[in-house]
């Protein structure tokens, strides 16, 4: 089953276009890692995919309410218990059950504890246990292993095995390698929006605002 389809998509950032022509599915059970050097258009892909900004061309597809996308922000709330940080996004998306993932995550010893106590590991885990807790079968992760340790990289990886063999799917921009050999590598290089002299959507995009 196709849980996430992409047809001719281009991408900008700070009004310029960074990426074109790109086509991709992402198949249900299976996870597609993004590469490319800093400043490719990584982020702005997951953004665009996560609906926060438009399209410059082309489609994407997907069930409706399917997608659940990390960030580089944790979005926790400090005051609030890790307990009560999953509680909260729990009730968010109507799941109610946040005990597979504090284990999942290894966040048991530190349930009770408010987010703003935590090391930047910690809050790390607790930002990608709310994937957990969405119910959501597609997600959309943003360098997801940034201030984890190599154990916590470890358990976010086997997190991510076990939402795939449960019939979900992953789409992971990372520049590190998570283990998933399992996982196809999308090197976003040859998407690389081209200057208007070789015919690129930098071209028309120009044009379209003389």
């Amino acid at each position: 089953m196709t849980m996430l389809s992409v047809a001719g998509l281009a991408v900008s950032r700070g009004g310029l276009p960074v990426l074109e022509n790109l086509d991709f599915t992402l198949e249900a059970g299976h996870a597609l890692v993004l590469r490319g050097p800093n400043g490719i258009g990584k982020t702005t892909l997951l953004r665009t995919l996560a609906g926060l900004q438009p399209a410059l061309a082309g489609t994407v597809s997907m069930p409706p309410e399917s997608m659940a996308y990390a960030a580089h922000s944790d979005g926790l709330k400090s005051t609030l218990t890790v307990r009560e940080n999953l509680t909260f996004w729990s009730s968010v998306y109507a799941t109610h059950d946040i005990e597979p993932a504090l284990d999942r995550m290894n966040l048991r010893s530190l349930e009770h504890r408010a987010a703003l106590s935590l090391s930047a590991g910690q809050k790390r885990r607790l930002g990608l246990a709310r994937l957990l807790v969405t119910g959501r079968p597609v997600w959309v992760l943003d360098e997801p292993t940034v201030s984890l340790d190599t154990a916590s990289v470890a358990l976010f990886a086997e997190a991510v095995r076990g939402h795939l063999a449960s019939g979900g799917a992953a789409l992971i921009a990372t520049h590190i390698d998570l283990g998933l050999d399992e996982a196809r590598v999308l090197d976003l290089g040859p998407f690389k929006a081209r200057p208007p002299e070789e015919g690129g959507m930098m071209g028309a995009f120009d044009e379209a605002f003389l």
